[in-house]
């Protein structure tokens, strides 16, 4: 199908041949696409069954959209008083992703547990691909006209319609796209754990621990600039305190990340505990452990 017309910003939709679809909703279902993709080819080159990363997807995606929206209603409850049935209304924006990567992490890790897979070497394969769905969804915005930060006349700042426009900026015409900064932040952000999982110096199961504080770092001078209505906490925005707490997390996690060059490798990477303990106990490290993992 030929992409037949591209809508300006603020209409949200967008039409694809014969066929209307909510812009917004859109990006964030190609983000988890793109996100599904690259996990199963990343588990699959390790040896793994990339069908794993579906039925993992199809439980922690639904848990990461009810934390994202959850998250976003909690720090700007402000905004519903009074019209809580919008709550619902998810097409319209208004998803918090500190809210929907905990609660979709969580439940993936949840599932993986439950089914007896391997979570260290699941959270490494997926760790490059949060910031990749993250930085796909964000395009979202643009449609939208929202997450836009101060007034600018840079060669990229963005032109906003009058009703869109931050509360005390109604005369300004072009603002920072703050969107668009955390995406690219976002792009450079998998390229680096790519990177860094290449190398081989983190255990396994840390290199989640480094997407935590890269993206604490990126959302924490992307939102100083940011000029949307926001919940405040001591005089600084809620997710400024929250992007400090991520940076934090994200230095302990790491702490202890660092593989250590003189010690032993770790065996060879497979799907389920049970594989990695059977081949351990048998002190065959080069057995194959993935055919059966799939639950």
């Amino acid at each position: 199908m030929i992409l037949s017309s591209i809508p300006s910003p603020g209409s949200n939709t967008l039409e694809i041949g014969p066929l209307t679809f909510n812009a917004y909703g859109l990006m964030i279902a190609l983000g988890v696409m793109a996100a599904v993709l690259l996990s199963s080819k990343r588990l699959e080159a390790r040896g793994g069954n990339p069908e794993v990363i579906s039925a993992i997807a199809m439980v922690g995606v639904p848990a990461g959209l009810v934390g994202a929206r959850l998250y976003h209603v909690l720090t700007d409850w402000k905004r519903f008083q009074g019209q809580w049935g919008d709550v619902y209304k998810v097409w319209e924006g208004g998803l918090g992703i500190p809210g929907g990567m905990f609660l979709g992490v969580l439940a993936g890790v949840w599932y993986a547990k439950r089914k007896g897979l391997d979570v260290p070497t699941l959270l490494d394969v997926c760790a490059p691909a949060l910031p990749l769905a993250q930085a796909i969804g964000r395009v979202g915005n643009w449609f939208n006209q929202e997450i836009v930060g101060g007034p600018t006349d840079l060669p990229w700042a963005l032109e906003i319609d009058e009703a869109f426009r931050p509360e005390g900026f109604e005369n300004e015409p072009t603002f920072h796209p703050t969107f668009l900064y955390e995406g690219l932040w976002n792009l450079a952000l998998t390229a680096l754990l790519l990177w860094v999982d290449r190398t081989g110096k983190l255990k396994r199961g840390r290199l989640i621990w480094l997407y935590v504080l890269g993206y604490g770092i990126g959302r924490l001078w992307i939102e100083a600039i940011r000029t949307d209505e926001a919940s405040i906490v001591l005089g600084l925005r809620v997710n400024i305190w929250l992007s400090a707490a991520l940076i934090i997390a994200g230095v302990i996690g790491l702490a202890k990340g660092r593989r250590d060059p003189d010690a032993e490798s770790d065996p060879e990477l497979g799907i389920t505990e049970s594989d990695n303990q059977a081949a351990e106990a048998s002190g065959d490290t080069d057995a194959e452990h993935t055919e059966d993992a799939d639950a």
